[in-house]
């Protein structure tokens, strides 16, 4: 489980010495074994929190506990050796080294060609295309992104932070992608995203809004609530994958 106490993060520009606050006193708990949904308008802190759990960033106050263990203050080495699997909105282009090494790397392990089969196929990937190339520039963002998941999915941590996922999916069915979600039910999984069908998919739903506290709920209870909610409903894309 994960336990958000507390927790605050601002940041000072260092020209005009004016403090932009992103969070404020955020009290949040993930359970084990459930999928979470972070949804809000744009500048309410979902990637900020993502970047807070995962070690990028450290809060300016709280603190974060994981099963019990207060991990504020380790680094992102750290939560990964504990389990914690992060995939960005932009993937990183690692440029002098393959998709085979990068799946080695994560899975801790020499991999046969069954087995990265195994961690492309599920993204939609054929191995025999993709294992020799490069993580560099001649990879499509859409690319990128499945091979990042393939990656999370080979590392097989505790805990999936994945923020906006679905960016740069294009050819790859969105119904793939949630099945792909649906897989990892008995980890601890954040997912950022505006997009309904993986909304849908949510055990858990928390709605960040810049004015007021979170709102958290069921998938049930929530889902009425934001299709109520005219600024909610601004901010829930439709059931096509980003361009």
């Amino acid at each position: 489980m994960i336990e958000l106490k507390n927790i605050c993060y601002s940041v000072t520009d260092e020209h005009s010495g004016k403090t932009n606050v992103i969070l404020e006193d955020i009290n949040l708990t993930f359970p084990d074994n459930s999928i979470n949904v972070i949804t809000g308008q744009n500048g309410s802190g979902k990637s900020t929190l993502i970047k807070l759990i995962s070690g990028i960033e450290t809060p300016t106050g709280g603190s974060i506990l994981y099963n019990g263990e207060d991990i504020t203050g380790k680094s992102i080495t750290e939560r990964a050796k504990m389990g914690f699997t992060t995939a960005f909105q932009n993937p990183i282009r690692f440029k002098g080294i393959t998709v085979r090494k990068l799946l080695d790397i994560a899975s801790d392990h020499n991999n046969n060609l069954a087995g990265l089969c195994d961690y492309l196929s599920v993204v939609g990937l054929c191995a025999r295309d993709y294992i020799d190339r490069e993580m560099n520039d001649s990879l499509s963002g859409g690319e990128l992104k499945r091979i990042e998941l393939a990656m999370a999915m080979a590392k097989n941590g505790g805990v999936f932070l994945l923020d906006e996922p679905e960016a740069g999916i294009d050819l790859w069915s969105f119904d793939s992608l949630t099945k792909l979600f649906t897989r990892l039910s008995g980890k601890t999984v954040l997912i950022v995203s505006h997009q309904r069908k993986i909304i849908d998919i949510a055990d858990n739903i928390v709605l960040l809004d810049k004015s007021g506290a979170p709102v958290v709920g069921k998938r049930e209870e929530m889902l009425p609530r934001i299709n109520e909610n005219r600024n909610v409903c601004s901010v829930i894309e439709g059931e096509n994958a980003n361009g």
